[in-house]
């Protein structure tokens, strides 16, 4: 099994430190944790398939599960405090001095495109933690991925982690009216290891024949067959 190594970047973090690197697995939202795997009719009662079988949600995709549980989770080591300044602008405080060059604002990136809903001042973070990965491998960092319940925004890119180890800063936005405390252990970086390797890409244009043919295949995933997709063909990520 392939190793990710998460190093510190302050000499008083140990495993059991609240922004120790975690899988992704293990912080899973309330949200989708207590979502229905079923629908429910509005009279309460669950809707029903022509087989007698219950009508499934999105929460028995493995599709989405894969996302919720895929890869690891940088989190912040204390509390931190947005608020609006003396200037009318939305600005930071890091609650433990200890951490006060955790999370910082920064100079916003000329030309790149600015999403909708978010302050235009840019904050960065400084992660406790340094990823190194084995040769030939690199890792993407985003944003957790569906996380849409948080009041940030944080940027992606890609790091050849089998060559360079470093903590590096993470540029991230503050929802527009966001003002209150991100809590000590919030997730901010999801990290996905990744081979590299070369790509060459096909356009390939079906014939009526052959269109139906593949159009057909997803009528076995759908048809009376709740999970048939989980539980023939899809393999299981694990994440340690």
């Amino acid at each position: 099994m392939n190793q990710i190594k998460f190093v510190s970047n302050r000499p008083w973090l140990n495993e059991k430190s609240i922004s120790t690197p975690s899988p992704v697995s293990k912080d899973i939202p309330d949200w989708f944790k207590e979502a229905d795997r079923f629908y429910k009719m509005p009279d309460g009662e669950y809707a029903i398939m022509p087989d007698g079988g219950k009508v499934p949600t999105w929460k028995a995709c493995p599709a989405l599960l894969d996302v919720m549980t895929t890869g690891y989770f940088l989190k912040t080591p204390c509390d931190i405090e947005f608020f609006i300044n003396s200037k009318n602008e939305i600005d930071v405080k890091v609650e433990n001095p200890m951490m006060n060059d955790f999370c910082t604002k920064r100079q916003p990136m000329p030309q790149f495109e600015h999403p909708e809903g978010y302050y235009k001042e840019h904050f960065a973070w400084f992660p406790d933690w340094a990823v190194e990965l084995p040769d030939g491998y690199s890792a993407l960092y985003t944003h957790p991925l569906n996380r849409f319940d948080l009041p940030f925004y944080t940027f992606s890119g890609i790091i050849d982690n089998d060559k360079m180890s470093t903590t590096g800063q993470y540029p991230f936005l503050i929802k527009n009216n966001f003002e209150g405390i991100i809590k000590a252990g919030t997730p901010f970086v999801q990290i996905i290891p990744f081979k590299r390797d070369n790509w060459e890409s096909e356009s390939v244009i079906y014939d009526e024949g052959q269109l139906i043919l593949s159009l057909s295949k997803p009528y076995k995933y759908r048809k009376n067959k709740v999970n048939y997709y989980r539980d023939h063909e899809w393999d299981k990520k694990q994440f340690r």
